[in-house]
């Protein structure tokens, strides 16, 4: 064995402690310097969720300011292309993604691949119109809704809306149907209602995120949507209820399959709800929801991640975002006019999230 001077030994020790002190401050300003790094991650999809995923993502911002979440409100056709073409970080969509799309992102050979479909908050379609003179809450049937869509009610004074509404003086004023231009989960959220719950609908029209309306005018988005109707007197037209909360609508009440005239909240929202079924992607929908309580067009609206990310941190903040909305962000549900995910909806969403792997 190699015997070192008294004098030597110290000077290695001391030589070989700086080189150790030396390497470790080395790694924790590497660590610094990685921490403040921004990591930007971009996500695309349904206007339906728009004004909530907005508003996670400046506060979720606020306690992570080294992570940027941009997100573009395109609707949830454009939000599942961007995504299936691996576009995005992330996408959105108000609809159950269709099996080709599934299929082409479990196929990918490399990273982005996989998905893992995440429940983030659920929300009403509803039925909003501007009739001068006539205050909120009209009533509207399941035959009465379908006519006004298939353009068969062509004017507010036509007399099964005046037997539906007694005591409300209904204008002879034409009717004008506002719908989406774009594709929609929304629009498929409410075609597929409308669809099961009327053969001439579904033989007529059908169901999806785009169809031919037989009449009315298009506009891009909820906002659009909600800004026509808006502009527009005697038009009606379908939105997410926190639309036409913000845009102070006035909405319609809806005929349930129980025959009852329901009113949208949050009472009446979670009672529809706890009817859809959710596979184990997590992905549902129920287009008629029984109970009495229950609000007739309802939905989840989902975010779409990968399963393998190229990059460890993109994949840790997609992750992390996630994990804030179905936490912190629950609580912004209600304000803005959705209803925050039953608690067994909930965990299974937040167990679904180590699934995104770098």
């Amino acid at each position: 064995m190699l015997m070192l001077p008294s004098l030597g030994r110290r000077s290695f020790l001391k030589s070989v402690s700086a080189t150790v002190a030396g390497f470790v401050a080395s790694q924790a300003n590497w660590q610094r310097v990685f921490a403040q790094q921004t990591v930007t991650i971009n996500g695309a999809g349904a206007t339906f969720p728009a004004p909530i995923y907005q508003t996670w993502a400046q506060e979720f911002g606020k306690k992570n300011p080294n992570i940027q979440v941009n997100y573009q409100s395109v609707g949830s056709g454009a939000g599942r292309r961007q995504f299936v073409a691996r576009t995005v970080d992330f996408g959105a969509t108000d609809s159950v993604p269709r099996p080709e799309e599934i299929s082409q992102i479990e196929s990918a050979a490399n990273p982005p691949k996989g998905m893992v479909a995440v429940p983030m908050v659920g929300g009403a379609v509803v039925a909003a119109y501007n009739i001068p003179g006539v205050g909120p809450e009209i009533r509207l049937s399941r035959l009465a809704l379908v006519n006004i869509f298939l353009g068969k009610i062509k004017n507010w004074n036509d007399p099964l809306l005046a037997g539906l509404n007694p005591g409300v003086t209904l204008p002879d004023l034409p009717i004008t149907v506002v719908h989406r231009s774009d594709g929609s989960g929304t629009t498929d959220i409410f075609t597929t209602h409308l669809n099961a719950i009327s053969p001439e609908w579904r033989q007529k029209v059908g169901r999806g995120s785009s169809v031919n309306w037989p009449t009315g005018v298009g506009a891009r988005g909820n906002e659009g949507v909600s800004e026509q109707i808006k502009q527009i007197p005697g038009s009606i037209g379908y939105v997410e209820f926190g639309f036409a909360k913000l845009n102070n609508l006035n909405i319609a009440r809806l005929e349930n399959r129980s025959g009852k005239f329901v009113t949208p909240n949050v009472e009446t929202e979670k009672a529809a709800l706890a009817r859809i079924k959710l596979d184990e992607r997590l992905l549902g929908v129920d287009p008629d929801p029984a109970g009495e309580d229950s609000y007739p067009i309802v939905g989840y609206t989902w975010i779409l991640a990968y399963k393998v990310y190229p990059k460890a941190e993109t994949a840790k903040a997609v992750r992390e975002f996630l994990r804030y909305g179905l936490t912190e962000g629950q609580s912004f549900a209600e304000p803005l006019g959705y209803v925050p995910l039953p608690e067994e909806t909930r965990q299974k969403a937040l167990a679904a999230l180590e699934n995104i792997t770098p």
